[in-house]
């Protein structure tokens, strides 16, 4: 079917998409693979952490049995040193998470700073909208997606919590120490199962997101003409067609001023032609410009008896955030 989109995006259409942030990336996979570093790096430092936590606590401990200690050293100190030694302890596990999630986005996708994305867009509060979004097929499938993720991690646990309860029930005479041994192996146990299956779920939706991402780049034969022809085009040429379309364009806006209700001005520097029906949530904006562009919509607005108002504040502000054709928000 003509205009069917079957053809593989070109080199420029994958730049492009990059440049509006549009990546192939799963967040599940980022979770899964902080989630197994965590756990891989709780079981290389978690002796030392202990220990280092047991000694901070035994020395406090010992501090605040001698007051007079206290007094002469300071509450402060005694905090100080305790914040400093769970810091220390704590900081080999966060560092292992922070590096594996930038390798994982790195890994994803190569980096690269895109400004453009974080570009406050007032079409994203839209309630319709998100409302839109909301009931989109890709809602759906994260839906179903964390469905999955409930389900599957509810049978991990059970798989490995269930052969253990006649064990567990046989613990009741345990020492503390050796309690919290079996309690901690117990857990380990579940979390490194859990990781595992959070990591499969995490492969098939990344998996998922590059098809998604290359069916949505996916161009048509017509396309790829129109990408080439624009290559093939001299610099010359292509600026000479862009001057006409802006011609083209400035004479449709100048054409649309005669039906404006008011043009407010600067009153010399900036003109912007605006349109309100009724019909509408705002006024529109039917025209604007700069200098003797402004000077020219004046001159029409004056010929069709158009109203010109002049509000400096406005006018600026109407012609820095409004574009021609949107409504002020």
């Amino acid at each position: 079917m003509p205009g069917e989109r079957t053809e593989k995006p070109t080199p420029k259409r994958r730049d492009q998409a990059k440049k509006k942030g549009q990546v192939a990336r799963s967040n599940d996979m980022n979770g899964a693979v902080v989630m197994m570093a965590s756990l891989m790096a709780l079981g290389s430092f978690g002796p030392k952490l202990t220990s280092n936590l047991e000694a901070s606590m035994y020395h406090g401990l010992s501090l605040i049995s001698t007051p007079e200690v206290v007094s002469e050293k300071g509450l402060g100190n005694l905090l100080a040193t305790t914040f400093k030694s769970a810091g220390e302890s704590v900081l080999p596990i966060a560092a292992v998470c922070m590096i594996a999630g930038v390798l994982v986005n790195v890994g994803q996708n190569r980096p690269k700073l895109n400004l453009s994305a974080i570009k406050p867009d007032p079409k994203k509060l839209n309630p319709a909208a998100g409302l839109k979004r909301l009931f989109s097929p890709a809602s759906a499938f994260e839906a179903g997606k964390g469905v999955v993720k409930v389900i599957a991690m509810t049978a991990v646990v059970a798989s490995a919590l269930l052969p253990k309860l006649d064990s567990m029930a046989g613990s009741v005479g345990m020492s503390p120490q050796d309690l919290l041994n079996t309690l901690a192996g117990t857990i380990m146990t579940i979390a490194k199962r859990g990781a595992a299956a959070y990591l499969v779920i995490a492969v098939i939706d990344y998996i998922f997101q590059r098809h998604r991402h290359e069916k949505s780049l996916k161009m048509s034969k017509e396309d790829i003409k129109e990408e080439s022809k624009s290559q093939n085009v001299a610099p010359e040429v292509r600026a000479a067609i862009r001057r006409k379309q802006l011609q083209a364009a400035r004479a449709r806006m100048m054409a649309a001023v005669p039906q404006a209700d008011v043009v407010v001005t600067n009153p010399t520097h900036f003109a912007v032609a605006l349109k309100y029906d009724g019909a509408k949530e705002a006024p529109e904006v039917l025209a604007k410009g700069p200098d003797l562009v402004a000077k020219q919509i004046r001159r029409i607005a004056e010929e069709n008896g158009v109203p010109v108002i002049e509000d400096p504040p406005l006018a600026r502000s109407l012609y820095a955030s409004v574009e021609v054709g949107q409504q002020i928000p």
